[in-house]
């Protein structure tokens, strides 16, 4: 019960910081959307690079006692790193009060100081990885992905404009075999670069991470959802290791018309929510909501897999013939001139005259 009251109060201080409240709190929705599409094993490990006040965390840990109410002992362990010191006391206490203690949480710069290492080289893995960075975060350029001793840009050096590729990288080197990873991005992290006659890095990056098959699924959400900016987001579900009858595809949600509306931000509907887990279980195309796409259509649109792209929400609109409308028209005129003709015969019965 205080851990429930914690987050409402967080929420309403949210709602009163505008954008800066971003930085630290994702929509609880969508901390249980992604915690339910994790969907991670008894005893698993569930790590966040940018913990924020640690919603994410909690609700991994709250979709696992949801689904698994008698197995509450074997819940996930969670790991998380912060930056801002005052943010990492906050989600300190945020574990305390939902007496999740066996939580670790550290503090530093992920990027440059990652505080969860692998004994000998390489970063600690995980299980799970839930993740909502700072979208397109300006501070590290070239010589920093170039020289990172931890290895993790393999796929790729991000620009120096966006670092969205870079966490996903970082998230990927954070993950088990075997493992999922849901991480929040802005919707232009699927496509910037795209359709460009010149080497873009992102877009290179993109086709790396595909080819390689660890995108799992992306999904398109409502916009105005979030604190720091009423553009909509993306979820990105990665995944090591497919089962055999995902290999090679992609699920492409477009969830954008999942919401109501609500001051001062819009919400995701249960519903919507349901909606998303049930296509994603069953890996299912379904109208107007999602649609399974192979790695060879996402080459074909060149390694833009926005979900907007490929799965439609507006109302169809059925086009006649052009040769039924222009005989119509001419139909219309025709009887146009019939009454008129049959107009001026009455009127010259009465003597009168159009216009008289």
């Amino acid at each position: 019960m205080l851990g429930h009251a914690y987050e409402y109060l967080l929420r309403k201080f949210a709602e009163g910081q505008g954008q800066s409240a971003g930085e630290f709190f994702t929509p609880p929705e969508v901390g249980l959307l992604i915690g339910r599409l994790l969907d991670v094993p008894p005893f698993a490990t569930v790590y966040d690079p940018t913990c924020g006040s640690g919603g994410l965390l909690i609700k991994a840990r709250m979709a696992f006692e949801q689904k698994h109410p008698e197995h509450k002992s074997q819940a996930p362990r969670l790991y998380g790193q912060e930056f801002n010191p005052v943010t990492y006391a906050i989600a300190r206490m945020n574990m305390v009060l939902h007496d999740y203690v066996g939580s670790q949480i550290a503090v530093g710069d992920t990027f440059r100081e990652p505080q969860f290492r692998a004994d000998g080289a390489g970063l600690e893995g995980f299980d799970a990885v839930i993740a909502n960075p700072m979208w397109n975060q300006k501070e590290y350029g070239d010589t920093f992905f170039a020289n990172d001793p931890w290895k993790r840009f393999s796929f790729g050096v991000p620009p120096s404009s966006s670092a969205d590729w870079g966490w996903v990288q970082h998230i990927l080197a954070s993950l088990k075999d075997g493992g999922r990873a849901g991480v929040v991005l802005d919707t232009g992290a699927a496509s910037r670069g795209s359709g460009s006659k010149n080497a873009d890095r992102e877009r290179d990056i993109r086709k790396a991470i595909v080819e390689a098959d660890l995108v799992e699924a992306v999904m398109l959400l409502p916009e105005n959802l979030f604190y720091n900016m009423s553009a909509p987001g993306l979820v990105l579900v990665l995944r090591k290791g497919k089962p055999a009858d995902r290999r090679g595809q992609v699920l492409l949600v477009n969830a954008s018309c999942q919401f109501r509306k609500h001051r001062p931000k819009n919400v995701l509907t249960e519903d919507g929510i349901e909606a998303l887990i049930e296509v994603f279980a069953g890996w299912e195309s379904r109208e107007k909501l999602s649609r399974v796409v192979t790695r060879q259509e996402i080459a074909a649109a060149d390694y833009n897999f926005s979900p907007a792209q490929f799965v439609d929400v507006g109302e169809r609109t059925d086009h006649r013939d052009l040769g039924a409308i222009l005989a119509d028209l001419d139909a219309a005129r025709l009887a146009r001139e019939t009454v008129d003709e049959h107009l001026a015969s009455l009127l010259e019965k009465l003597d009168l005259t159009v216009g008289a």
